[in-house]
């Protein structure tokens, strides 16, 4: 196996690793995907929703290509899913195929729901997704350690990093997409498929987004912690700014000239009045959001600018390489509930992500150990 190069982000929480056990199967990791409206009853799409188990969306969708006879391109989905644990997703198809449908089966995929639509679904299409997550192994003494860590999570929020899988395999992705924008060429071989090179710069893109957001949580970490000279003497930082940061109570500090956005959805528009915007923040009405760097991103100002210019100074020459935009640097868990089984040793917790958001990412939070297998 390949060294792994990809950045690994600071937790923001600061209890020690909890040992329990975790295995991304059928049974322990579920995920269903929250449409973004009804379908509308009629249409020249089909839409089905699929549960699937050990396929990941694309190995999925060549199934369905393969019994309706409808070409990969016919096939529209919101999200892609992970290969791993047991996935519910919609995926919509030209209705001139649905009598190809009528006697599906699969030992592993499932259609749970037929339904007519007047779209074809698009990436991005969807809410958000629910996750049920199994541990295994808990003790009692960690079941409350993970209780209180949930709780705390449910009430502040988490870094809302991208996970492991955006990385690959061997987690060299971010270094292959970066390989490409130097050179066109990835280990001195051209890549033929346009999807392939966007997902690789994608992933480049990614990996500083989390360090910034890394960074962040290092900032807020050190103005908690640390006093408004020390915090001077670390960052440069102007002494007025610093006491602004010593005087938000939540442990992500908004920065003044950052890029805000409206949650859970919205425009973004910069953080010009941060009294202002820290009391909308409080209210979970807007967030941070962090740059995926590009010619069409969105610019910050200011304080802001100044660490994104530290952060993504080595990608600034292949800026109009990329399109580029925002994402939120800071998200929250919804509908989150756990349960402890002590006579199994199993510790269930369910809870709601907005889409673009890893379940292994705030599973990381909380256990603070990797969980890539």
């Amino acid at each position: 196996m390949q060294e792994n190069t990809t950045f690994k982000p600071l937790y923001y929480l600061t209890h020690s690793p909890i040992n329990v056990h975790f295995s991304k199967n059928s049974d322990d990791f579920v995920v269903r995907e929250i449409p973004l409206y009804e379908p509308s009853g009629d249409g020249e799409h089909l839409l089905i929703q699929i549960q699937k188990k050990d396929l990941n969306t694309q190995q999925a969708l060549q199934i369905l290509s393969e019994v309706t006879g409808a070409k990969m391109r016919d096939f529209g989905y919101a999200g892609l899913k992970d290969k791993q644990g047991m996935t519910t997703q919609f995926i919509t198809l030209p209705k001139k195929f649905e009598s190809n449908l009528s006697n599906f089966s699969h030992d592993k995929m499932k259609i749970l729901s037929v339904n007519y639509h007047k779209n074809k679904l698009k990436i991005g299409h969807l809410k958000g997704n629910s996750f049920f997550i199994r541990l295994k192994k808990v003790m009692p003494s960690d079941a409350l350690k993970l209780n209180e860590i949930l709780n705390s999570i449910d009430k502040n929020g988490f870094a809302n990093y991208f996970g492991y899988q955006r990385f690959g395999k061997f987690q060299d992705n971010s270094q292959s997409g970066l390989e490409l924008l130097q050179h066109g060429t990835v280990n001195g071989k051209k890549i033929k498929n346009p999807k392939m090179k966007d997902f690789l710069v994608s992933a480049y893109q990614s990996e500083l987004f989390n360090k910034y957001v890394s960074k962040r949580v290092e900032i807020s970490r050190f103005v908690n912690d640390f006093s408004e000279k020390e915090i001077c003497d670390i960052y440069k930082f102007n002494k007025d700014i610093v006491k602004k940061l010593k005087s938000q109570k939540q442990f992500f500090k908004l920065l003044p000239g950052e890029v805000l956005g409206h949650y859970p959805f919205g425009k973004c528009f910069l953080c010009e009045d941060l009294d202002n915007e820290l009391e909308r923040f409080l209210k979970r009405d807007l967030t941070s959001c962090g740059l995926l760097i590009g010619s069409k991103a969105y610019k910050s100002v200011g304080l802001a600018n100044e660490i994104e210019n530290e952060i993504y100074k080595q990608a600034f020459e292949f800026e109009s390489k990329m399109n580029g935009g925002r994402r939120f640097s800071w998200s929250y868990v919804e509908n989150l509930s756990y349960k402890y089984n002590e006579e199994t040793a199993q510790y269930s917790i369910s809870f709601g992500l907005q889409k673009g958001s890893y379940a292994t990412v705030v599973l990381e939070e909380v256990l603070h150990k990797d969980i890539m297998e």
